[in-house]
């Protein structure tokens, strides 16, 4: 019960349109302690979602009406940092790299575990509240780029880049440690708290995304380097040799 009452003021908006599932998933938070709204469709997520401000969105894919692609999109086009749980049973590995294109920040197959999808939604809490707590108003700065922690404004050269909360959390993480090596394990273990089959390809695509906003506003070309076999590594931009 105690966890319960430390938790209670954490929403999870639940947007799925197939009603065991989304008992199931109730259930499940319910037992963490977490309030739960559920929606049954996209447009009603969105409402609920700017009604309610959850502290987590586990999002469906296949909704009446309008998808979890458009819902997805929406949110973030409001500016919307809250957490994403893409949850689908759609298997390929596209729909998986558009949903993280997208700003999602997992992809969960359809039949899944409850109990290893609530594991989730505390990890990815757990690392929210974490970068909220490392904000501190402080900021970070390596050649032309900056970035404002409090206010999680990005800039290159004085032109602000709109990045996903987890290309945010993935570019802090790397400027902390510039000119190092990081091992790809560690990037899962600090960005994204956690590791599952398949994450090769999604690391990739966001590094890669991160990459290509980055470039674009920088005349001085590559800031994340591939290090094969072993990881990435940022470079300042103006430092190349």
């Amino acid at each position: 019960m105690a966890l319960a009452e430390t938790q209670s003021d954490q929403v999870v908006l639940v947007v799925e349109d197939d009603p065991h599932t989304a008992e199931i998933l109730r259930l499940y938070l319910n037992r963490d302690g977490f309030e739960v709204v559920i929606a049954q469709d996209g447009k009603r997520g969105l409402e609920l979602a700017r009604e309610r401000k959850p502290s987590l969105v586990i999002l469906d894919l296949m909704l009446p009406g309008m998808d979890g692609f458009d819902v997805c999109r929406s949110l973030r086009a409001d500016a919307d940092d809250v957490p994403v749980i893409m949850l689908t049973a759609r298997v390929e590995e596209d729909d998986r790299l558009q949903g993280l294109d997208l700003g999602a920040d997992d992809y969960v197959t359809k039949p899944f575990s409850p109990r290893e999808l609530a594991a989730r939604v505390r990890a990815v809490l757990r690392r929210s509240g974490r970068d909220r707590a490392e904000g501190g108003g402080r900021k970070l700065t390596s050649g032309d780029i900056a970035i404002e922690l409090d206010s999680r404004d990005v800039s290159v050269r004085g032109r602000h880049v709109r990045l996903t909360p987890t290309e945010f959390r993935l570019l802090v993480f790397l400027m902390r440690s510039q000119g190092l090596v990081i091992s790809r394990e560690r990037i899962v273990e600090r960005v994204f708290g956690y590791d599952f089959d398949g994450f090769d390809r999604t690391l990739d695509t966001h590094v890669s995304n991160l990459r290509r906003k980055l470039e674009a506003n920088s005349p001085d070309g590559k800031v994340i380097e591939t290090v094969y076999g072993v990881g990435y590594r940022f470079i300042a931009p103006g430092s190349h040799a």
